[in-house]
């Protein structure tokens, strides 16, 4: 687990996120669990990859997350894949819900971490990247990663 912050231990990031959209702008939310979910959660049970955040009538969801059921859960583990409420302020929310029906944007939950003893998700604001905006993302890092090599090498 690499630490994002003082206190806060990085769970699961979505990689894939960074990759299809530009993050405009980043929210922290807490999130609503259940016990099981929580031990889950500390084995690394839990998958961001196709997870995005709808609002509906004025609170926020996660939707399609998936945290493994905890092995010794018996009765008490609940869906994999079932909606999470998120832990935001009313205005927060509503700024969020203006944004993305003025502005087509999108909410994608960009990494979940501990912070003390809880779990927060960090929620990006983000719009979609066109086919040309990853082709040149991906000619950058090449590039980059070329230059670093070249730079490795005369210094040896």
């Amino acid at each position: 687990m690499a630490q994002a912050k003082k206190g806060s231990a990085t769970i699961a990031e979505n990689r894939k996120a960074r990759h299809d959209y530009f993050v405009l702008e980043t929210y922290e939310a807490g999130i609503e669990l259940v016990g099981t979910e929580v031990k889950s959660i500390r084995q690394g049970g839990v998958n961001l990859k196709d997870s995005w955040i709808s609002i509906d009538d004025g609170e926020a969801y996660i939707k399609q997350m998936h945290i493994s059921p905890y092995e010794k859960g018996n009765i008490f583990n609940r869906d994999p894949l079932r909606e999470r409420r998120l832990l935001m302020h009313k205005r927060e929310i509503l700024k969020l819900f203006g944004q993305i029906k003025q502005e087509g944007l999108t909410l994608i939950p960009l990494s979940l971490y501990f912070k003390g003893s809880r779990v927060k998700v960090s929620v990006g604001v983000c719009r979609g990247k066109k086919l040309y905006d990853k082709r040149d993302d991906m000619a950058k890092k090449s590039a980059q990663r070329n230059i670093d090599r070249e730079i490795k090498e005369r210094n040896q």
